[in-house]
């Protein structure tokens, strides 16, 4: 007589939406030719500093209660990296759950975090590092140069939903 196979294991129930928090952010994706010099096209990364390894990011952040995530992509392209910003699409949006004991604060609740990508391009401003912010420093990376930095998933994220690749970038 042959035993009946294990059923697999019931999974947790799943949490009211009161029951965890939930982060909205915005990011921008800026890519520019760079058919001369290098060869390469760049990224505009900024140098992410609230963790003890500092991380290279897209430009972005947290979205106000009464912003729009369009306005808080903009806001914090221009306070991490001192360019003004013009949205040139909508690329995607990605979510990601952390349990409590993943998050950089202490909590029991988790959290939900759902990251707004939008494709953007440089209407103004200058290259400078934020002050006393979430980043230290703004640069531009040729693409190949990307997948030797110390990153954050974003980045890889945004520029896979913009296209990019080495040498090139359809957003």
């Amino acid at each position: 007589m042959t035993t009946p196979p294990t059923p697999p294991p019931t999974p947790p129930p799943t949490p009211h939406y009161t029951e965890y928090d939930t982060r909205l952010a915005a990011y921008a994706v800026v890519v520019r030719d760079r058919s001369t010099g290098s060869g390469h096209a760049e990224v505009l990364l900024a140098l992410w500093n609230e963790e003890q390894r500092k991380r290279w990011t897209l430009p972005g952040g947290g979205v106000e209660l009464y912003e729009t995530v369009e306005e808080a992509a903009v806001r914090e392209a221009r306070e991490e990296t001192g360019y003004d910003v013009a949205l040139t699409g909508l690329i995607g949006v990605e979510t990601d759950v952390f349990g409590p004991h993943q998050r950089r604060h202490e909590t029991e609740r988790p959290l939900k975090a759902v990251r707004v990508f939008f494709s953007a391009r440089i209407v103004g401003g200058a290259l400078a590092n934020e002050v006393d912010g979430t980043t230290d420093e703004a640069r531009w990376f040729a693409l190949p140069d990307v997948g030797s930095l110390p990153r954050t998933s974003m980045v890889d994220t945004g520029l896979r939903l913009a296209g990019a690749r080495d040498g090139a970038a359809e957003s």
